[in-house]
């Protein structure tokens, strides 16, 4: 993502600003922000323009949001080749964060301008935690807005633990305020505010899974097709984790009626890069239908011998009553960036609404 931040990205932008203030050198902005750039990381990319265009614009805040507010006037939408039209505005927004937080009621208002551009879930951060009352307030009339990405920055930006952002440790220890704006947007028109919504229960659930479970709960009466899913997507870690009261929310059975179900897999040991295939046998002996949540877990063995759990996607079914039914799934023991595998017996266990019937170990080798 870092090379989207590039000549041609600083160059727009400094168009921009050329049509927003009256004098402005443009030669100079680029010369200074792509000065090293190919050697910095996105973050440093980003910060980089940032102190630029502190530079280029004027001292005061008040005159520099002018200029930004021209700048989101001016700004030309992106085609679908040019995504770094849309990755330049990050530093513009950023701005205000780092230079604009004495002034939070005018910068709220230009996070609120340029968030279409960008969105300006992170820079909003700092302001809910220096400034919260004005904040808050702002975050609440957002939930009205006529654009979806303002509606959407008032659920983005609150969430207790966004990817990339710093926690809000208030809403991590106390979602209360953040309820108030989800039940606003719970039902908005548009599924990018409402995945936004999910998310930030996804969140919550994380600190406070019992009362995301109780708000769902409330939301599950007589609701929509379109709050269904955003419910579901909501519960999607708790689902992974086994809650126990999630699964009869998103209309499971509480208590599977099966003959032990049965997991194979097609061999006992394997070499880091191999896969192997997974077979599980679900008879129901139920006589009515039954809506199951299939996932798997797998043990991964650490460096000192213990193991650490990964919840993995199955399959969701609805099994018919005396139906007797084979799922099969590969799972590869695959080089990631994001965790290191060591040699050791792994186990792999099936589950079924959350609760494990079902086990096997495959030894790796690495």
């Amino acid at each position: 993502m870092k090379e989207n931040i590039n000549l041609a990205a600083v160059s727009y932008l400094a168009e921009m600003l050329s049509e927003s203030m009256a004098i402005f050198d443009k030669a100079g902005f680029i010369n200074d922000a792509v000065f090293g750039l190919d050697d910095l990381e996105l973050k440093q990319r980003v910060e980089q323009v940032v102190d630029v265009l502190h530079r280029s614009l004027p001292a005061d805040y008040a005159q520099a949001a002018q200029v930004l507010f021209n700048v989101g006037t001016a700004w030309k939408k992106q085609s679908d080749n040019d995504i770094w039209v849309s990755f330049i505005a990050w530093p513009v927004i950023d701005y205000s964060a780092k230079y604009g937080l004495e002034h939070p009621e005018l910068a709220l208002q230009v996070l609120k301008k340029l968030t279409p551009l960008f969105s300006a879930e992170f820079a909003v951060r700092p302001f809910i935690e220096q400034h919260y009352e004005v904040s808050y307030a702002q975050l609440l009339s957002w939930c009205d807005d006529d654009d979806e990405h303002v509606r959407r920055l008032a659920s983005e930006g609150c969430r207790p633990r966004l990817p990339w952002g710093k926690r809000l440790v208030k809403f991590c220890d106390d979602p209360t305020d953040i309820f108030v704006i989800l039940e606003k947007l719970k039902d908005d028109a548009s599924l990018y505010v409402r995945r936004s919504v999910a998310n930030n229960l996804n969140d919550i659930a994380k600190d406070h899974p019992d009362k995301v479970v109780a708000l769902c709960r409330q939301w599950s009466v007589n609701t929509s097709t379109e709050r269904q899913w955003l419910i579901r997507h909501a519960l999607r870690s708790l689902v992974k984790q086994g809650h126990p009261d999630v699964f009869p929310l998103l209309g499971c059975s509480v208590t599977p009626k099966l003959t032990q179900p049965l997991l194979q897999l097609d061999k006992d040991s394997l070499s880091l890069g191999e896969s192997m295939l997974m077979s599980a046998q679900l008879t129901s002996t139920d006589e009515k239908s039954q809506k199951l949540v299939v996932d798997y877990k797998v043990h991964h063995v650490k460096a000192n011998g213990s193991t650490t759990a990964k919840v993995f996607k199955w399959k969701n079914i609805n099994l018919q009553p005396a139906e007797s039914l084979q799922l099969l799934k590969e799972h590869a023991f695959k080089i990631i960036s994001t965790r290191k595998y060591y040699s050791g017996e792994h186990r792999i266990e099936l589950l079924i609404n959350g609760k494990v019937y079902a086990q096997q170990t495959v030894v790796l080798t690495v």
